[in-house]
């Protein structure tokens, strides 16, 4: 069976590829995600929670912008110049992926203060929930495209029904 690059950079060097490009990244955006949730019923715009969840928001923008960096020269580069794609699906599953960037990077920054300063409490809290919902959509996206054999892509190509 091919492997999409997705899930064969996850399968490379067990369990460390596992653990430094999903796990990392997936936990830290389901914390966010869960006191994010608790910090919208609360209220509670402040407070040891708010200040978790900061926290663990300019870490995991900080991180995927790292991640990103260091995998679209490494391997979406070549891939593309090379033209070593395993079909759209691959394409598919490792843009999306890597476009995570363009959500977990404005919400370190949001949270480090360098965007939205002019906004209020309540509106940077629905830019925060924004972005990490824009996150976990592609990385949804990218987990779902990553588990297909491109394979079957290929042959659904000549079927006749």
């Amino acid at each position: 069976m091919t492997m999409t690059h997705y899930m064969s950079l996850l399968a490379d060097n067990q369990p460390w590829n596992l653990i430094l490009f999903m796990a990392i990244p997936v936990i830290f955006a389901e914390t966010i995600t869960v006191t994010e949730f608790i910090i919208l019923f609360t209220k509670k715009l402040n407070g040891p929670l708010r200040a978790f969840n900061r926290v663990c928001s300019i870490l995991a923008g900080l991180y995927f912008t790292g991640v990103f960096l260091y995998l679209f020269p490494t391997a979406f580069v070549p891939l593309t110049v090379n033209g070593e794609w395993h079909t759209w699906v691959d394409v598919v599953a490792v843009g999306f992926y890597l476009s995570g960037v363009l959500f977990l990077l404005p919400l370190a920054l949001l949270d480090l203060g360098l965007i939205a300063r002019k906004r209020s409490e309540e509106s940077k809290l629905k830019l925060h929930f924004m972005l990490i919902s824009g996150f976990l959509v592609v990385a949804h996206i990218a987990m779902i495209f990553g588990m297909v054999n491109p394979e079957i892509i290929n042959g659904m190509a000549g079927m006749n029904h």
